[in-house]
């Protein structure tokens, strides 16, 4: 029995809320249970360094929890002077995961770029912030064509990611923070509307795990991410 009763296959209640920042061209309030995750997309007249004279634009992304986000009360990274490992890791994959759906050329010479701050935790807060940044960054396009800065839409695809693990000798479906700690193996799966894989991570934590249970995993990601992809149109398309 898992700790919130549900049953392996099922998801988190799962809300989105577009437009909850006034200033930022896209923005969304997603959770996943408990995790609550809030994003903004903002639109930059500048591209990184590497990127200048190329004529293609840039999405990118930064990730962070605030302090009293989780039991106990952490430090501001910004405190600290430094970012930790484990932030820099989850904001890169956040950019990866959202450039694998853009098309950089349409975006023209300018950068979007994405602020994800967890402002409560418990378990999923990188995939969350995943599937919530597609909305603000759909927003965000959506802003630049109504304003007739671009003409074509540059996104090909959405993105949407989900964690599955194995618990009590069972898969299920999108961890919440006892399950994911007690795990006998777990992943994160970030894959398109479409089906591609853009990146998958996956743990044996307190054992190997078997082909068979990595693809009952998968399965489980794929059944997650198709009904994630279907909330995120509906969010997209509100103003």
């Amino acid at each position: 029995m898992r700790p919130s009763d549900r049953t392996p296959e099922l998801l988190r209640d799962v809300t989105i809320e577009t437009g909850v920042n006034r200033y930022a061209e896209g923005s969304s309030l997603i959770t996943f249970g408990h995790t609550k995750v809030l994003i903004t997309a903002s639109v930059e007249d500048r591209v990184p360094g590497f990127m200048r004279g190329r004529g293609q634009g840039w999405v990118t992304a930064e990730y962070g929890m605030l302090p009293r986000a989780t039991h106990t009360r952490g430090r501001r990274e910004a405190s600290e002077g430094k970012q930790s490992g484990r932030t820099q890791e989850i904001q890169r994959l956040i950019g990866r995961s959202l450039r694998a759906i853009i098309n950089p050329t349409l975006l023209g010479e300018r950068q979007i770029s994405i602020d994800c701050d967890v402002l409560q935790a418990d378990g999923g807060t990188r995939t969350a912030a995943i599937t919530g940044a597609w909305v603000a960054l759909r927003q965000a396009v959506n802003y630049l064509m109504e304003e007739g800065l671009i003409t074509t839409d540059p996104i090909t695809d959405q993105v949407a990611a989900i964690s599955c693990g194995i618990y009590n000798g069972t898969p299920v479906l999108d961890l919440e923070y006892e399950e994911d700690s007690n795990a006998e193996a777990d992943a994160n799966f970030v894959l398109t509307g479409s089906g591609d894989i853009v990146e998958i991570q996956a743990t044996g934590e307190k054992r190997g795990f078997s082909q068979g249970e990595f693809e009952a995993l998968f399965g489980l990601a794929r059944k997650g991410i198709g009904e994630l992809c279907v909330m995120q149109r509906e969010a997209g398309a509100r103003k």
